[in-house]
């Protein structure tokens, strides 16, 4: 790669884990490191874990011997669990009770001298997946993750929806089960609640990676559940599902969550809609929060050097 070139610093961050990286202006990830989340209630434990990976990511791209020596950090996106409120820079996750109103815009722009952009991390996951992924060149569709919790993003019209607050497309607070298991938000039978990982380890008293084949089928069932409510409300025919839970289960999973969309989203213009895995694996949540980086650097939303 030239020296020289324009990057942004991508941050994400999860309830199982936290990763940082750099994105190019056409959507190439570099230098991405990624390290489990701290197990804490300290909310500053926590961020000196988000300012170590920074760190690890600016040294490695102005090393003497990397191919981004002498690169342009122009910007930072982050992508981070919800409910946040975008105007404040404030966080509030509910995988992550360490962060609660957490001024984490204005602690990453006091570590970066960067303008900050900060998103619901399923959100920047739709970007990323309209930019280089499985949604290219669609105008309509649904983008979730189903890993520790489960998150949306919704793009209607070629547009990324925002919501009255910034957080459209919690599609993980879709009742699934009535009267089904209490919910971190207070409801009863979201699918979070029953179908993210951490439901799945609270049930089975295992990890996801040690489910077996019923689980599987029924995370994938639950899944599909949801989606049909969305199609049928939005008109739209794709749905992109990643995540590590999702990822790691595979085939079966993606079988049981079409067979049940497709059974469930009978109206005419419902009938086709699909579920498909992200077209970026691992790397679409860092290539999301770059994608949030270089839109509001685009539009002018933060300061660029």
């Amino acid at each position: 790669m030239a020296v020289a070139v324009d990057l942004c610093l991508a941050i994400d961050i999860g309830g199982t884990k936290l990763a940082a990286g750099l994105v190019t202006s056409s959507g190439e990830l570099l230098a991405a490191h990624r390290v489990p989340t701290p197990r804490t209630d300290d909310a500053e434990v926590l961020f000196a874990a988000v300012a170590g990976l920074v760190d690890l990511v600016h040294n490695e791209a102005t090393a003497p011997d990397s191919p981004t020596r002498g690169a342009n950090l122009i910007v930072a996106g982050v992508g981070c669990g919800g409910p946040m409120d975008p105007d404040r820079g404030t966080v509030s996750p509910l995988n992550i009770p360490a962060w609660r109103d957490f001024p984490l815009c204005d602690r990453l722009e006091d570590i970066t001298g960067l303008g900050v952009e900060l998103d619901n991390d399923a959100k920047a996951f739709a970007l990323a997946e309209g930019w280089t992924g499985a949604a290219r060149q669609r105008h309509d569709y649904l983008a979730m993750v189903v890993s520790t919790g489960v998150g949306g993003g919704l793009v209607v019209d070629n547009r990324l929806l925002d919501g009255a607050s910034g957080n459209a497309g919690h599609v993980g607070h879709v009742i699934v089960e009535p009267d089904g298991r209490l919910c971190a938000c207070g409801a009863h039978g979201c699918l979070e609640a029953e179908a993210s990982g951490t439901a799945i380890a609270a049930v089975t008293g295992r990890t996801p990676e040690h489910a077996g084949p019923d689980v599987v089928e029924r995370t994938g069932r639950l899944v599909g559940r949801a989606v049909a409510s969305v199609v049928s409300l939005l008109d739209i025919g794709l749905a992109v599902v990643g995540g590590s839970v999702a990822l790691g289960f595979g085939a079966p999973f993606f079988e049981a969550a079409n067979t049940e969309l497709h059974a469930r989203a009978r109206l005419s213009f419902t009938t086709g809609a699909d579920i498909v895995p992200s077209g970026l694996g691992t790397g679409g949540p860092l290539v999301g929060a770059g994608a949030l980086g270089w839109r509001a650097a685009q539009r002018g939303l933060v300061e660029v050097p």
